[in-house]
């Protein structure tokens, strides 16, 4: 029977932490613009919800404030990278989703500005701030050097959140795939002491010793 695992496992995987990480740095980030920009509202980061934007459901809804979204999408794993021992690397994609939400007014001048429009470029621009962050200089790592080996964007893509298969009226989303290159740890079992086996070769004719040797070899 294989050695068992005598300790409860309690960590938390490298995977959780740097999703926590990335939506981490878009709050600071996002509070600096705000200041940066003379109060100018700002996203709001959630983790992990399966509907950040509720929010904007209400008929005339009072908050349109974007908001974003950081969730773990999906684990692969290199083998040649890899050992089978303990250590696994990891090539993560986290989704940063980016809701945008307008109301139809007048833009003051005698002309429209229509709510999807409006929804779509609160969308561009939340996706856009979080790209240029994440992808900043000071995150080449995302602040977990030693951890990350590398951050690089996959793919941005833009769409409508559904409600009762049908696309939510004046709201608009913007996907922004993170593919993060990390490594993974597995808890290290104690292998077991084999007994020492003494092996000794003689020459058939006269007894002569001719090798012997020790399993495993003693500590020097």
């Amino acid at each position: 029977m294989p050695a068992q695992i005598l300790e409860l496992i309690t960590k938390t995987d490298n995977v959780e932490i740097i999703r926590d990480q990335i939506a981490a740095i878009l709050t600071v980030e996002l509070a600096n613009q705000a200041v940066l920009s003379g109060g100018q509202p700002m996203p709001r980061v959630f983790i992990e919800r399966s509907n950040p934007w509720g929010q904007f459901l209400t008929p005339t809804p009072s908050i349109t404030q974007p908001v974003i979204n950081v969730w773990w999408d999906s684990s692969t794993f290199d083998a040649p990278t890899s050992n089978v021992v303990e250590r696994q690397k990891s090539e993560t994609v986290y989704n940063i989703d980016c809701y945008g939400c307008a109301v139809s007014q007048d833009d003051g001048a005698g002309g429209h500005l229509p709510a999807d429009e409006e929804a779509a470029r609160a969308a561009q621009r939340a996706v856009r701030l979080a790209r240029n962050i994440l992808m900043a200089g000071p995150y080449t790592y995302l602040g977990l050097r030693g951890l990350v080996w590398k951050r690089f964007p996959q793919t941005i893509n833009l769409f409508q959140p559904q409600i009762d298969n049908k696309a939510a009226q004046r709201i608009v989303a913007a996907r922004l795939a993170l593919m993060v290159h990390f490594n993974e740890f597995s808890p290290q079992v104690a292998t077991e002491t084999l007994e020492t086996l003494m092996i000794d070769i003689l020459r058939k004719e006269t007894g002569e010793l001719l090798l012997r040797a020790q399993y495993p070899n003693p500590s020097p």
